[in-house]
């Protein structure tokens, strides 16, 4: 590489990543990510394990067809018989790269390959070798290299490249290495190794401690000039380093790490989700970067610095990602102001402060019954409040009986033209004694044309919108409310209706008596 700065970013989402227990992956749907990489820019796309089924073979096989831009890889074993097969896979295209590796911890030579570390590093000479009779891009990998002898492991490093790899990858296999002790590896590798200058030194680390992109980016900083990483995480047990967190720490905090990639970050929120449907694991709501909540602010005193500047509580922009805006979440933790710039978007201009007022209050109360309030149930809320400015019957309370047994009763308080009544009725139903009970205290004869509820957000705990369309003497007026508890919407729509009724009324005057006089 020309730019010492530059970090080769090689994504095995469609080999380690696929490992994941129940993440497997149909030929379209990689053909359909390795698509999506390409026009990301990923450097270098790990297609599979070409050796280890047919399915897998044809994956990379395909694969390495449809790349214009990246490199495919193929996985193997130090033995000819997988180098053979990545070969095999890989040839159709004009470039490409061999990933071979080996353990060199004692524990795996011991128990896993029962070979003794001088034929771990005659198995390294002889598959490096052999792999570069295939290609000059020769990648090779110290399984648990992180559990390895430091002396043993600059021992196969050299003897890698000096066989052919051009990169040497250090994986931190079963997520053991912290920050600081995988920077003393690279470093070490570095300052010991007497041919390290003829590769480039990679980074492969998993997160089961959590601490797969601190690992990374503690290699980059100590001299790594790859990255070995996935969209999303994804991988072995608690996965792998995360591309998407990669890329951006190393964006955003340029002024510690001055180093660059040639991803399109525009393109990230594209891929994760890609890969998410492919693979059926959700992205979890507090996952950096490309989690539902990552740009997402419910909290007042956040989302009321977010308005007068997004620099206050965010350190990139969604944009950046490929998300579309910053997302004010309404909850309970909502303030005034976030509330205010909400209706603004949902196109309430010129709403009075009293309204506002009156619909922040309803809204308070619902973001305690509701776990997530949508740009509906805010709607809703302020219509409601709009109409009620005008509202000459008002519900005070409302207590209903229902069920089997008993008869189905409904006990009210109403303010009536400023005056407080209070009835109790009965009726075939609730609804029916709740209608009953209103005519029953503010007396009038209509007719019931339409009563209908739905729902207006997904989910149990969804708000209830009830329309009511009464009819009197030929003109109709309709009312709609909306309340988590449908009973409460019904007394509500039924009141709405009937305020309308009354100022139809109230304003047939002034124009009678407009017209007579005309």
């Amino acid at each position: 590489m020309s730019d010492k700065n530059r970090i080769i970013i090689f994504d095995t989402t469609m080999r380690d990543g696929e490992q994941s227990p129940g993440a497997s992956m149909s030929l379209e749907e990689k053909i359909q990510i390795s698509r999506v990489f390409d026009e990301l820019g990923v450097d270098v796309i790990e297609a599979g394990f070409p050796i280890a089924s047919p399915g897998d073979f044809e994956s990379v096989t395909e694969v390495s067809k449809v790349l214009k831009k990246s490199i495919p890889c193929g996985l193997a074993r130090a033995n000819k018989k997988d180098i053979d097969a990545c070969h095999e896979a890989l040839k159709h295209a004009k470039r490409f790269r061999i990933h071979t590796f080996i353990s060199t911890s004692p524990l795996h030579m011991k128990h896993k390959l029962n070979k003794s570390p001088e034929q771990v590093l005659e198995a390294i000479k002889e598959s490096v070798s052999y792999a570069k009779k295939f290609t000059d891009d020769v990648e090779w990998s110290c399984e648990d290299g992180t559990r390895t002898d430091m002396d043993y492991m600059c021992r196969t490093v050299e003897l890698a490249i000096k066989s052919g790899a051009t990169t040497i990858n250090i994986p931190d296999t079963v997520g053991y290495s912290v920050p600081s002790e995988f920077k003393e590896i690279i470093e070490t590798l570095i300052n010991k190794v007497p041919n390290i200058d003829k590769a480039i030194l990679s980074t492969h680390c998993h997160n089961d401690l959590g601490l797969a992109v601190a690992n990374s980016l503690a290699g980059v900083m100590a001299g790594a000039r790859q990255v070995e990483c996935t969209i999303n995480g994804i991988g072995e047990r608690a996965g792998n380093a995360a591309l998407e967190e990669i890329v951006m720490a190393m964006k955003t905090r340029k002024d510690l790490m001055p180093f660059t990639t040639g991803i399109n970050t525009k393109l990230i929120s594209k891929a994760s989700k890609v890969v998410s449907n492919a693979t059926g694991f959700p992205v979890q709501y507090n996952k950096a970067i490309v989690g539902k909540n990552a740009f997402a602010h419910e909290s007042g005193i956040h989302q009321d610095g977010m308005l007068k500047n997004r620099e206050t509580y965010e350190i990139m922009t969604p944009e950046s990602v490929g998300v579309k805006k910053t997302s004010l979440v309404m909850g309970k933790h909502s303030g005034r102001h976030a509330f205010k710039d909400k209706l603004g978007d949902l196109g309430y201009v010129g709403v009075t402060d009293d309204v506002i007022e009156s619909a922040f209050g309803k809204f308070k109360i619902l973001a305690d019954k509701k776990k997530h309030v949508y740009d509906e149930d805010i709607a809703a809320l302020v219509d409601d409040s709009l109409i009620k400015e005008e509202s000459l019957i008002k519900l005070k309370s409302l207590k209903v009986i229902a069920g089997t047994g008993e008869p189905q009763t409904a006990e009210m308080t109403l303010e009536v033209f400023g005056e407080i009544k209070t009835g109790k009725e009965t009726g075939d139903g609730p609804v029916d004694a709740i209608f009953k009970c209103i005519k029953k205290l503010y007396a009038h004869e209509v007719n019931l044309q339409l009563y209908q509820v739905h729902a207006v957000t997904e989910g149990t705990d969804a708000q209830a919108t009830v329309s009511v369309r009464i009819e009197e003497k030929g003109k109709t007026t309709v009312g709609q409310a909306a309340n988590t508890d449908t009973l409460v919407a019904s007394a509500e729509a039924y009141l709405n209706a009937l305020n309308k009724l009354i100022i139809k009324r109230k304003r047939k005057a002034p124009d009678e008596s407009l017209s007579a006089s005309a």
